[in-house]
């Protein structure tokens, strides 16, 4: 049986290997693709409408319990290098 994880940005439930998993360092949000960094993590459906929709309600800073803003370009980027 594989681990379940919620996604920040529509809050669906969804097998761990379906979604990405990202981390703060220094405040800036990075995609963690093997699942393996250090710290706490944040879960996402690696769509540009999940990425928006966390970034907007403030779901990573939730989730990652970081003080302030957070620089979303890496995760954007990342976002859209994948889906095209």
């Amino acid at each position: 049986m594989e681990p379940v994880r919620t996604c920040v940005g529509c809050r669906t439930r969804a097998p761990r290997s379906s979604l990405l998993r990202v981390v703060a360092i220094d405040s800036v949000l990075i995609p963690d693709g093997r699942a393996s960094m250090p710290g706490r993590g944040a879960w996402v459906h690696e769509t540009s409408e999940c990425v928006d929709t966390a970034i907007r309600r403030r779901a990573f800073v939730r989730a990652l319990r970081v003080p302030g803003p957070l620089d979303t370009q890496t995760i954007e980027q990342y976002v859209q290098r994948t889906k095209g």
